[in-house]
């Protein structure tokens, strides 16, 4: 179904220099009741704000309903970002950036309900770019300006009310005996297992995103409010970076220790994830796969590895790092790249098919947001797609945290369920409750 396209229009922008607190200016707005929609994107120390959509597209299993440019309804096979790509190539607003989100079972749709939403993004209708020096707000067909700056004036400030993870899970165990038994007979190389633990009350995110951004050390961080989902995080790696002139980039972290805050002790442990072989093993064949995968939409001889082994210090953990990239081959857009890359390695497994089938098999139902992606695209082909890990969610009267751990032939239950609770501390002991 198609309607009549609308007329091309523009944004129009204004400049507050100042001095700002871009967290405290995020989730201020983000909790003011102003905007409809929104998602908060950081990146590279500046914070996009995003809201009161222009128009939406949004995604299921095989189908794509989008209001950019007149309603349209389309059916898609194989992958669903050149459909999304067209989609948002029809916003009828020059200089527009999009913003949204995508579960993980977006890679693997046949197994999802038919009504099921596996993607959400819009064209915002009145968008902030904050830095600590200036706010820019661009708007189309928005009255909102000047009272999104001025919101954060005698924001109150809540204690957060740490949320216990260390509980044993005896289902996960059991489910990391099952992984690394299917590992050893052959089955596949590597499966990231994750376990969720729920939150016992409502949750302030905006409170929640400004009390976590504050005491982490996030590759990107979000806090989104859009298609029925609430949820803050800290991305400790990016799946998806690609600039305009086809510079195409993916970060894969794995192996893990945890990140104490005390200098020798967090020296000792950096020493010991560099040296374990098992988390070495992980990290390096989460390379080559990434390697692999650029490989196929880059042009010949410019994919490389440009870093390392690095160690990454992200909140609670710090991790093993690299970076691979490409450059985009002409018959080939970011939307591509993305195909090729999703769902990221570091939150699938390794082939990623039968990690993802071995995911659905021993995990206690869909993972939605978790492993899924954040992103940020505009219309210049630039792409940026934020890991979703290290974050909590919100959705139908639940609130719950989820972390997940790289299960490998070595694996032993009880370090994986450890790493889990090392990676939850980046997030539980900063939740700040809606009503006290």
């Amino acid at each position: 179904m198609t309607s009549a396209p609308i007329s091309r229009a523009e944004y129009t922008h204004t400049v507050h220099p100042g001095r700002y607190d871009p967290i405290a200016l995020a989730a201020a707005v983000a909790g003011s009741g102003l905007l409809s929609s929104y998602v908060v994107y950081e990146r590279g120390h500046r914070w996009y704000i995003a809201g009161n959509p222009l128009g939406e597209v949004t995604v299921g299993p095989g189908w794509l309903r989008s209001t950019l440019g007149g309603e349209r309804t389309e059916h898609w096979t194989g992958s669903p970002w050149p459909h999304v790509r067209a989609a948002l190539c029809r916003t009828p607003v020059a200089g527009w950036r999009a913003y949204g989100w995508s579960t993980f079972e977006l890679a693997h749709p046949a197994a999802a309900d038919p009504a099921r939403v596996l993607a959400h993004l819009m064209v915002p209708g009145v968008e902030m770019e904050v830095t600590g020096e200036s706010v820019t707000i661009r708007s189309c067909g928005s009255t909102i300006g000047a009272d999104l700056v001025s919101v954060v004036a005698d924001s109150p400030q809540t204690a957060p009310e740490p949320v216990r993870v260390d509980r044993l899970d005896a289902a996960y165990l059991q489910g990391v005996e099952r992984a690394v038994a299917r590992i050893r007979d052959g089955a596949l190389q590597k499966v990231i297992l994750s376990r969720s633990v729920d939150v016992p009350f409502e949750v302030n995110m905006p409170a929640t995103y400004a009390a976590g951004r504050r005491a982490n050390t996030p590759a990107r961080s979000f806090l989104l409010d859009l298609g029925g989902w609430q949820a803050a995080g800290f991305s400790p790696e990016t799946v998806l970076e690609v600039d305009a002139a086809g510079l195409a980039a993916t970060q894969p972290l794995a192996g893990t220790r945890a990140r104490t805050g005390h200098t020798g002790t967090d020296r000792t442990l950096r020493a010991e994830l560099l040296a374990d072989p098992k988390e070495v093993f992980e990290h390096a064949a989460s390379v080559k796969l990434a390697f692999d995968e650029l490989a196929t939409i880059g042009r010949p001889s410019t994919t490389r590895v440009s870093e390392f082994l690095a160690v990454k210090e992200r909140g609670s953990v710090q991790h093993l790092g690299s970076r691979v990239e490409t450059e985009l081959d002409e018959a080939c857009t970011s939307w591509d790249a993305l195909t090729a890359v999703f769902p990221a390695i570091t939150a699938s497994g390794i082939p990623k098919s039968v990690a993802c089938e071995t995911i659905h098999e021993l995990e206690d139902g869909p993972r939605g947001l978790y492993a899924g992606a954040v992103l940020m695209a505009d219309d210049t082909g630039a792409l940026d797609v934020a890991l979703v890990l290290r974050a909590i969610y919100q959705r139908a009267g639940r609130a719950w945290l989820r972390a997940g751990a790289g299960v490998v032939a070595a694996s032993t239950p009880s370090r994986e369920h450890q790493e889990t609770c090392e990676k939850f501390g980046s997030i539980a002991p900063h939740v700040v409750p809606a009503h006290r």
